[in-house]
């Protein structure tokens, strides 16, 4: 046994093993705090800075609207207004740590607050007859929520700086069945940054020894409470289990309560997101309702008349570096400037995509001798000092300034701003039944795949990040895709 039986056993039995995943962490339940020092400490800090943001927004609004000329009562407005977008984020729960360092909902949050303090500025407004210049309120509230988001994104990558090295992490017990116990550990820990640590797992005896002549197993509400208890953990995650469901569970979650321990609970599905997750309450019960994925309708239409209105502004932006980068290809080698190739779009529609071009012209004659030195991940040919790239071309690769005349192709319709990796036609021969998803959606001149090592990808890492962006699409992970790609480029991760 790698482990240690938990106590509090009944009638004798021990239906339960006990696996720490490190030296147990014996506190007193009395003695401890109901949350971790840092959930304070980052509570603290969010709240500081979202007043510094607020007072930043106040002051660039009374500069730029009045100037040195302020009257009494905006400076009472302007005194009021801080406090005001702290209480509004607090109820949008800003500052719940649930959302701490995981997921959009933290983002999500300031953004709610900055329309619900709009709305309230404008009611008040109303309501006592006080007249606001609709500038103020105009300027003030979308800098203090920029602010805000910036602030928040700094602090956040703090605290996954600190998560990395192990600090910050919320102590999880892992309770179920052998293989989705392992399965949710490993989920679990696959993401550091996420903040939960596994320091125990709890599963029937009978998973452990199997030839046991021992009663039916359950999961006993005793023997989880005892482990928490002994590994002073901070999170208990049940993983699909039909033994430990209802009231059964029920009664464990009251335990637990009063203990000031979460209890999380799998249900299964991987790679959905939450805005497409819903409980119901139906008859008593709560039923887990799983909303189709936008793949058409109105959330489509105002993402295509984005993505055409965001391709043509950075057309129009990029008009001087679009030019001298066509120069550079022009002069730098013989051959086009642009390099054409027929790609599988929405739906299966074949399109002619564009891209600088990045190797000497005779590239597709040279391709066969090429095939045994892929660096790829067996669909896609890729080399990491492919000799058929030009100088200039490795350096364009590098910062993936080769795409950018797939601006067009997203102004014309073709692609999107986010989406899939276009695939070729020989690719989409290979997909499997669930993988022809991906051309459910446009393909994107971005997409997850972009920010998640791109080249440095096996198929099956690629081919998962896009049915994951199809399943799971949404305006705002669209701009988080682009935020991240920036930085993606910057760095150039994964490009060659």
């Amino acid at each position: 046994m790698s482990g240690a039986e938990a106590p509090g056993a009944v009638d004798g039995r021990r239906p339960l093993w006990v696996v720490p995943h490190e030296v147990p962490a014996i506190v007193p339940r009395s003695s401890r705090s109901t949350e971790p020092q840092w959930v304070g400490v980052y509570r603290w800090a969010a709240v500081g800075g979202d007043l510094l943001a607020a007072m930043l927004g106040v002051f660039v609004a009374l500069l730029t609207r009045f100037g040195s000329e302020v009257g009494s009562g905006y400076l009472i407005v302007s005194s009021l207004l801080p406090l005001g977008w702290v209480a509004a984020v607090a109820l949008s729960k800003g500052y719940d740590p649930r959302f701490f360092g995981v997921g959009p909902d933290e983002f999500r949050s300031l953004l709610r607050s900055g329309v619900g303090l709009t709305a309230a500025v404008a009611m008040a407004s109303y309501v006592t007859k006080t007249e606001i210049a609709r500038g103020f309120v105009v300027l003030a509230i979308p800098v203090m929520c920029a602010s805000a988001l910036f602030l928040r994104y700094a602090l956040r990558k703090d605290l996954h700086r600190h998560r990395v090295r192990g600090r910050c992490m919320h102590r999880v017990l892992v309770v179920g069945h052998s293989g989705p116990a392992a399965t949710l550990c490993e989920h679990l820990e696959s993401r550091p940054t996420d903040g939960f640590r596994v320091v125990a797992t709890c599963r029937p005896r009978s998973d452990a020894e199997p030839d046991a002549l021992l009663q039916p197993d359950e999961l006993d509400e005793a023997d989880i409470l005892a482990a928490a208890d002994r590994h002073a953990v901070e999170v208990v995650a049940i993983a699909t289990d039909p033994e430990l469901a209802g009231q059964s569970l029920r009664r464990l979650s009251w335990a637990l309560e009063q203990r000031g321990v979460e209890l999380i609970v799998s249900p299964g599905i991987i790679e959905v997101a939450g805005p497409r997750i819903s409980v119901r309450p139906v008859a008593g019960l709560s039923l887990l309702h799983l909303e189709r994925p936008s793949v058409s309708g109105g959330p489509h239409l105002m993402k295509a008349v984005f993505d055409r209105l965001f391709a043509l502004g950075m057309i129009i932006l990029l008009a001087p570096l679009l030019a001298g980068l066509a120069l550079a290809v022009w002069l730098s080698s013989p051959g086009p400037v642009l390099f054409r190739q027929q790609r599988v779009g929405r739906g299966g529609a074949e399109f002619t995509m564009l891209k600088f071009r990045s190797m000497y012209a005779d590239a597709e004659q040279r391709l066969g001798d090429l095939y045994t030195l892929s660096d790829g991940n067996g669909v896609i040919f890729k080399m990491r000092n492919d000799p058929r790239m030009t100088p200039l071309g490795r350096w364009l690769r590098r910062f993936s300034l080769d795409e950018l005349p797939q601006l067009f192709n997203v102004l014309r319709g073709d692609m999107s701003m986010v989406g899939p990796r276009p695939p070729l036609a020989e690719e989409v021969a290979l997909y499997a039944a669930d993988d022809s998803r991906r051309m459910l959606v446009k393909p994107g001149l971005t997409g997850l795949w972009q920010v998640s090592g791109r080249s440095d990808l096996s198929w099956d890492e690629s081919v998962r990040l896009d049915l994951r962006y199809v399943d799971n699409w949404s305006m705002t992970l669209d701009l988080l895709i682009l935020w991240k790609t920036v930085r993606a480029v910057i760095y150039g991760a994964g490009a060659y």
